[in-house]
């Protein structure tokens, strides 16, 4: 990204299935930001890249009989909210680029890290 497509909020989003209660906020925040004409980046890394593999946020459910993560995920891609995974946490996690639900970029941390520091705001989540 260069500095022109500097984003104003990055979420550095840790926390995946093992905590589902947690994760709809991430996406709330994100989602509202994007609708206020904001920039905006979720970079999936640990843990959390688990939620993009086919099938589990479909699966995870931070509330019985509520909304899939998947739905919040949904609702902050049609906000205009920007995702992308950390390459190094597939391996982490026994994951190949086969098993993601969707195409998205992939970076290694320090691939990332530049362009996350130019962020307005970034939020550890």
């Amino acid at each position: 990204m260069p500095d022109s497509d500097a984003m104003d909020l990055v979420i550095i989003l840790i926390t995946g299935p093992e905590n589902p209660k947690r994760l709809p906020s991430a996406f709330f925040l994100a989602s509202t930001a994007a609708a206020n004409e904001q920039k905006v980046l979720i970079y999936f890394t640990g843990p959390a890249t688990e939620l993009l593999k086919k099938g589990v946020a479909e699966t995870v459910y931070p509330l019985e009989g509520g909304n899939s993560v998947a739905d919040f995920m949904k609702l902050a891609e049609n906000n205009g909210v920007r995702m992308i995974g950390c390459a190094q946490s597939l391996d982490l996690n026994g994951m190949t680029r086969a098993d993601l639900a969707r195409d998205l970029p992939l970076l290694t941390p320090s691939a990332a890290l530049p362009s996350l520091a130019q962020a307005g705001r970034v939020l550890t989540w």
